[in-house]
């Protein structure tokens, strides 16, 4: 091959002077901050920083749900007592009403049975009504009768309002 068709860098660089390059280029130079190893040193601390930042997350997290377990507990606490007292009001109106509804049937069952007997001397009453109506029909007939129009009527009159009354 000549030296136009050869690479630039082939012709200027031999075999030996490149592995020696490619030699310092692989090994790490503790003057260079960002070599290998140091790269490698410095990912293990920012490892360490991670785990104890996951750490104080966890730790706070741990935390942050005991006290909202606690405020959990507190509240139903809090109902529970809530929910006694209403049962304790609500037992005690159930009483009250209970003996109102006793004393509300007693007085029922007292106005039902004197509702039955106004009914049964109502009924009586127009019986005796009844019968004293025709009484009147018969009296008043016994006046406009010419045999019986002797009799004192005035005195039967009388007698009948009083029977009336």
């Amino acid at each position: 091959m000549s030296t136009g068709d050869q690479p630039a860098l082939e012709a200027c660089i031999s075999l030996p002077d490149m592995e020696e390059l490619l030699s310092l280029l692989l090994e790490p130079d503790p003057a260079i901050p960002n070599s290998v190893s140091e790269a490698s040193n410095s990912n293990n601390q920012e490892a360490a920083t991670y785990s104890s930042l996951d750490v104080d997350r966890k730790r706070k997290r741990m935390i942050s749900n005991r006290e909202s377990a606690r405020r959990s507990r507190w509240r139903k606490k809090k109902r529970l007592e809530d929910l006694t007292d209403e049962l304790s009001r609500l037992s005690a109106t159930n009483w009250e009403l209970g003996a109102r509804l006793g004393f509300a049937t007693h007085r029922c069952l007292a106005i039902q049975r004197e509702n039955q007997r106004l009914r049964l001397e109502c009924a009586s009453l127009s019986a005796k009504l009844s019968s004293l109506r025709g009484m009147l029909i018969v009296v008043g007939a016994r006046d406009q009768h010419p045999l019986i129009s002797g009799i004192n009527t005035a005195k039967t009159i009388a007698s009948s309002h009083c029977i009336l009354i």
